[in-house]
C-alpha cells in the first residue's frame, strides 16, 4: 500500500467515525474529559482575548473550551484534514474552522497568540508540523499540546492498551456505534503505543525554536507539553543608533566633505 492510499484510508476512518466520536470520548474519560482540558489550556497560559489556532481540532472537543476561557474579545479558529470531523465541529461551534494539513497550516505569521493541539501529537510530523506553528504564532505565543503516552512499566503498558485498544472499542459497539469506529480505537491505541518518545517530542520543539519546552506528566499517563515562541528583541540603544542615528551622522559628514 502506497503512502498516498494509506493516508486516503486514514481520512476515510476519521471522516465515517466523527459522529460517534464525541460520545465515546467522553465514555471513554468518565464524563471528565472538558474539565481536564480546560484546566490544562488555563495552566498553560490561556486567558481572556487572546487569539487561538487549535491545531487538528477533530470535532472541536478542545476548541470549544479555549471558547469558553478567551470569551467573547477573544477567537478560536480550528483547523484538520478531515471533512468528517470538521462537520460535527461545525454543528456546535461558533468558531472559524479551516480545513487543512498540520504541516502547512493555511494562515499567514503571526496569526494567533495560543496554539493547542489535542491528542494528536502521534499523527503529526513532528518537525514539520512544529515549525509551522511558531511561524504563525506571534512573539512570546504559546503552544499546548496534550497527549495520551504509554506508560513505561510493562503492566500498566498493558493494562491502558486493554483499555483503549479493546474494551473502549467493546464499550462503542454496546453503544451501537459504527464498526468504523471501533477500528479508530483500536488504530489510536496502536499510535500510542508506536509513538516517538515524549523526550524526542521536547527534542522537536526546541529544534523548530521555541522555548522553554516541558512537559508535564499528569496520572502517569497525560502529557502536557507547553513551550513559548521567542520575542524579538528590542534594537536597545545601540540598534537606535545604528539604525537611526548613524545614517544621519554619515551623510552630514559626506555633506561636509562635499
Amino acid at each position: 500500500m502506497s503512502d498516498q492510499e494509506r493516508a486516503s484510508g486514514l481520512h476515510r476512518l476519521f471522516d465515517e467515525a466523527a459522529p460517534d466520536y464525541d460520545g465515546v470520548s467522553s465514555l471513554m474519560a468518565f464524563g471528565s474529559g472538558a474539565w481536564y482540558r480546560r484546566r490544562a489550556l488555563r495552566n498553560a497560559g490561556l486567558t481572556r482575548g487572546m487569539h487561538v489556532l487549535d491545531v487538528a481540532t477533530g470535532t472541536g472537543l478542545v476548541a470549544r473550551e479555549a471558547l469558553g476561557i478567551v470569551g467573547p474579545q477573544g477567537t478560536v479558529t480550528g483547523v484538520d484534514v478531515s471533512a468528517g470531523m470538521l462537520a460535527r465541529a461545525k454543528a456546535w461551534l461558533p468558531g472559524r474552522l479551516v480545513r487543512g494539513r498540520s504541516e502547512a497550516l493555511p494562515f499567514r505569521d503571526a496569526q494567533f497568540d495560543f496554539v493547542s493541539v489535542g491528542y494528536a501529537l502521534r499523527h503529526l510530523d513532528q518537525p514539520v508540523a512544529f515549525a509551522e506553528m511558531l511561524r504563525v504564532l506571534r512573539p512570546g505565543g504559546i503552544v499546548c499540546i496534550l497527549e495520551i503516552t504509554a506508560p513505561t512499566a510493562p503492566i500498566l503498558r498493558h493494562a491502558l492498551g486493554l483499555y483503549v485498544g479493546r474494551i473502549v472499542p467493546l464499550m462503542a459497539r454496546v453503544l451501537g456505534s459504527r464498526r468504523v469506529t471501533r477500528d479508530l480505537w483500536r488504530y489510536f491505541w496502536d499510535t500510542i503505543e508506536h509513538a516517538l518518545p515524549p523526550a524526542t517530542g521536547l527534542q522537536n520543539l526546541s529544534a523548530a525554536g521555541f522555548q522553554h519546552a516541558r512537559r508535564d506528566l499528569l496520572q502517569g499517563i497525560f502529557s502536557e507539553y507547553t513551550a513559548r515562541k521567542p520575542v524579538e528583541r528590542s534594537r536597545g540603544v545601540g540598534g537606535f543608533v545604528n539604525v537611526y542615528v548613524a545614517p544621519y551622522l554619515a551623510s552630514a559628514w559626506m555633506a561636509a566633505a562635499l
